[in-house]
């Protein structure tokens, strides 16, 4: 058995690998090569018909392939131009979720359990399998992210988890309360608007 390893090689070198391998082999010795996406498997394939070679592949994982040819007689094909495809498989793009927390209590009514609720929100969003990518924080939401709020703890967890936690300058200026920011960074109105527009995804408990 010849095994070759062409994960993480750019097309067409996976084929052209497994080619010199085939060339090497005897009649009924089995070529095994590792490749990282399906793409390289359906060039493989095509190179197996071109040589009279079987061939059989199984994915061993999310990033690898093995294929296994099995090699026939080489005298009874005629060697043919191979068309070998390199478009690549694009990627799943991660999803973008931005929370905007814009006042500091959640929703109408009573204040005290406004607050309650939204620190209880605060945490849970600390709990979730998938985390934000960026938490803001504006107009009476900016207190949320500075001394004495009860969801600090909460937050600078979260930044430590990677989270973007920024808080409207405009904001703190006017609360305030700028020299009380404890977790994140300030940001402005041009940053707030790209920032919800490039969102996915926009929460607003």
């Amino acid at each position: 058995m010849i095994k070759v390893d062409a994960r993480g090689e750019q097309c067409p070198i996976p084929v052209i690998k497994a080619k010199k391998a085939l060339e090497s082999a005897k009649e009924g010795d089995h070529v095994v090569v590792l490749v990282d996406n399906e793409i390289a498997v359906q060039n493989l394939q095509k190179l197996a018909t071109q040589k009279n070679a079987g061939f059989q592949w199984k994915k061993n994982g999310d990033s690898e392939y093995e294929a296994v040819f099995t090699v026939g007689n080489s005298d009874s094909t005629q060697e043919e131009e191979l068309e070998i495809s390199c478009e690549m498989p694009i990627p799943t793009r991660k999803k973008k979720t931005v929370v905007v927390i814009a006042s500091n209590q959640m929703g109408v009514g009573e204040e005290a359990l406004g607050k309650t609720l939204l620190k209880g929100f605060i945490y849970a969003l600390t709990q979730q399998d998938v985390l934000p990518d960026t938490i803001l924080f504006y107009n009476g939401g900016a207190s949320i992210s500075c001394e004495g709020s009860d969801s600090l703890e909460d937050l600078k967890w979260l930044e430590q988890q990677g989270v973007e936690i920024i808080t409207c300058g405009t904001c703190l200026n006017f609360y305030g309360i700028a020299e009380k920011l404890a977790v994140g960074k300030v940001t402005n109105m041009y940053e707030i608007v790209q920032t919800m527009m490039s969102a996915d995804s926009l929460i607003k408990p």
